[in-house]
C-alpha cells in the first residue's frame, strides 16, 4: 500500500484561508443522484470545504483526513464529523454511507486500496464523485504568468501524483459504472492578495523552498502585480472542474 506523504500540514491554515469553493450546483446534483441523503463521506476533506456543503443535503457528514494538522480544532468549519484516518482504511461501516467525494485528492491515494475501501461502505447504488480542476482562468495576461509558473518555475517540484490532476483524472480506472457529469465550475471574486495566498498554497511552492530555500512567490509577486494595477479590486477568477462518477450495483 502506498504510504500517506504530507504535502499540505505545514500550510493548512493557508489552505483553509486561499482555497476556492465548490459550487453549490455540483452538491446539488450528487446529492439527486444518491440513494439516501443519511450519510456521506467526504475524504480528505482538509479544513473541510466540501464537507461542509455536503452537510445541507446529507443528515451527516464524515470528513475525514490523514493530515491531524488539516482538520485541527482551529480550522475545522462547524457541521461535519471529522476523523484523522486515512482514505484506504476507514473506521466506518460497511454499506452506511450512500456518497463517497473526494475533492481534488484521489491523486494523493493508493487507489486500488481506496476504491475497495469504498465500495465496502457504499449502500448498494450508492455513488463515488471524485472531481479536480487545474489551473485558473483570469485574463490572458496574467493566465500566461500563471502558467509559466506552474510548467517552468515549479517544474521540477511538483511531486508525480499531479500528472493525474493534469490529465484530469482521466488515467484512473474506476471499478464501477460511470455516471456522465453535468459541466461545473468554480468561481471566486479575489484581490490580488487572495490570488498570491492561494498560489502559495500548492504543494510545489513548499517543496521549491525545502530545497532550494527561496520563496517562489519572491519573482511572482511583482510580476503579477504588474498586470492588477488596483491590488484591492477583485477579479473574476475561474477553474472548470473535471468529475468522474460512479454508482455501486
Amino acid at each position: 500500500m502506498k504510504g500517506f506523504e504530507d504535502h499540505f500540514s505545514a500550510r493548512a491554515p493557508l489552505y483553509a484561508r486561499y482555497r476556492p469553493r465548490y459550487p453549490d450546483s455540483l452538491f446539488t446534483w450528487l446529492a439527486a443522484i444518491t440513494p439516501s441523503r443519511r450519510r456521506a463521506w467526504d475524504c480528505a476533506t482538509g479544513s473541510g470545504q466540501a464537507a461542509v456543503s455536503l452537510c445541507r443535503h446529507f443528515d451527516l457528514v464524515i470528513a475525514t483526513d490523514a493530515s491531524t494538522s488539516q482538520i485541527a480544532p482551529s480550522l475545522r468549519a462547524p457541521g461535519p464529523v471529522y476523523a484523522a484516518m486515512t482514505a484506504e482504511r476507514a473506521a466506518i461501516a460497511n454499506g452506511s454511507v450512500a456518497l463517497v467525494t473526494i475533492a481534488q485528492a484521489l491523486h494523493w491515494f493508493d487507489t486500488g486500496a481506496f476504491f475497495g475501501e469504498a465500495q465496502r461502505v457504499l449502500e448498494p447504488r450508492g455513488v463515488i464523485a471524485a472531481w479536480s480542476y487545474g489551473l485558473c482562468s483570469i485574463t490572458p495576461s496574467i493566465d500566461r504568468v500563471i502558467e509559466r509558473f506552474y510548467a517552468d518555475t515549479l517544474k521540477d517540484y511538483w511531486p508525480p501524483e499531479r500528472a493525474m490532476v493534469d490529465d484530469g483524472y482521466a488515467s484512473v480506472t474506476l471499478p464501477l459504472p460511470e455516471i456522465a457529469a453535468p459541466p461545473f465550475t468554480m468561481e471566486e471574486r479575489w484581490s490580488l492578495e487572495h490570488m498570491l495566498g492561494y498560489l502559495s498554497t500548492w504543494s510545489a511552492v513548499t517543496r521549491f523552498a525545502a530545497t532550494t530555500g527561496e520563496d517562489a512567490m519572491a519573482s511572482l509577486a511583482p510580476e503579477l502585480g504588474s498586470l492588477w494595477p488596483h491590488a484591492e479590486t477583485a477579479r473574476l477568477v475561474s477553474w472548470p472542474l473535471t468529475l468522474r462518477v460512479g454508482r455501486a450495483e
